[in-house]
């Protein structure tokens, strides 16, 4: 692992001073809503690594936690959005990506109008997280885990700092097929977000491993780089740190999304496979139902109760890559209910 995190924060500490000098296109797309890119400085900006916004709703008043933060373009974005009540820690363990944001905090601070920083940045590892157990309401993370060789240590720090009915919501690049050794070697590949990248298989498995069941695909883009026949994903992932089944169990339930929040009035989308358009009932299993009533959800949606078990709903665990495509994240879906 130390031979990985010194590749990589050389890397990104020193070859790499601006989003233009990436060679691939897997960390150099990020989805940004553009009114929150304003109070932020032109430094912070043009240091932008990511390959998604893995910024979700409803984070007013929260902690945030944000893993691999760089130059803390998404901790910004989230500081505006937690609001003064709130709170952003910026994990990374670069020590020219932090010096970066760090000098950014006050100047951007005046520019979004708050007295008082909510935001800071600690070094640190994403294997060894700094921060207490239960402490956090939202882990994010932009395209960082896949530059980590143990996921599964990162996952299980993810779950010990989350509260009970926390979530996190990462953007990240998977493949379609385990990279061979000789191609995890390339540091250059590796640093880049791409022989890093899980299969989309075993990230599933290692996230079950470390007590996520039920991780569910947001969004999903493909790269244009294939190498050697591998392609690759850009996903937006959700997991809660909740107890769920590792299949789709239905007990006759139904929510209802009330149009609540702001922004998303007419319809919210959980995955990939859930969009609740507002005052429409719709059939859930019993994991979707707990994750919209036991998360900060949850004032949002009408949930019914159980009623009875009857076994699962139609097409659980049916392939959705399935015939003549084929995705790279098939095993991160939506959901089947």
């Amino acid at each position: 692992m130390a031979a990985v995190n010194e590749f990589v924060s050389e890397y990104y500490g020193k070859k790499v001073t601006r989003t233009e000098d990436l060679e691939f296109d897997a960390c150099c797309v990020a989805d940004y809503d553009l009114s929150l890119l304003g109070p932020i400085t032109a430094e912070v900006k043009e240091k932008r690594y990511g390959c998604g916004s893995p910024i979700p709703q409803l984070l007013e008043g929260l902690t945030v936690l944000d893993l691999g933060s760089g130059a803390g373009i998404d901790c910004f974005i989230a500081a505006q959005l937690v609001g003064p009540q709130g709170r952003v820690i910026g994990v990374d363990m670069t020590a020219e990506q932090l010096e970066i944001a760090r000098r950014n905090v006050a100047p951007i601070m005046e520019n979004i109008g708050f007295d008082e920083p909510n935001v800071e940045f600690l070094e640190g590892r994403i294997e060894e997280i700094p921060v207490e157990s239960g402490t956090v309401d939202v882990v994010i993370s932009n395209c960082v885990i896949n530059l980590s060789d143990n996921k599964e240590r990162v996952f299980s720090e993810i779950r010990r700092v989350l509260k009970p009915g926390g979530e996190f919501y990462i953007s990240d690049i998977v493949a379609d097929r385990r990279i061979p050794a000789r191609l995890q070697e390339d540091t250059t590949l590796w640093s880049e977000c791409l022989s890093g990248a899980a299969y989309n298989g075993d990230l599933t498995r290692i996230m079950r491993r470390a007590g996520f069941e039920d991780v569910r695909a947001v969004s999903r883009r493909p790269l244009s780089t294939v190498i050697e026949g591998i392609r690759f994903e850009a996903v937006n992932l959700r997991g809660f740190k909740m107890e769920l089944e590792d299949a789709c169990e239905d007990y006759g339930q139904v929510a209802i999304y009330r149009g609540t929040i702001d922004g998303y009035e007419d319809a919210f989308t959980l995955d990939l496979g859930h969009v609740f358009v507002s005052g429409q009932a719709v059939r859930v299993c019993k994991n979707t139902a707990d994750m919209l009533s036991q998360s900060r959800y949850a004032s949002h949606f009408t949930v019914s109760p159980e009623l009875h078990h009857v076994g699962l709903f139609p097409d659980c665990g049916a392939d959705p890559g399935d015939g003549e495509e084929s995705s790279a994240s098939a095993s991160l879906q939506g959901s089947c209910c």
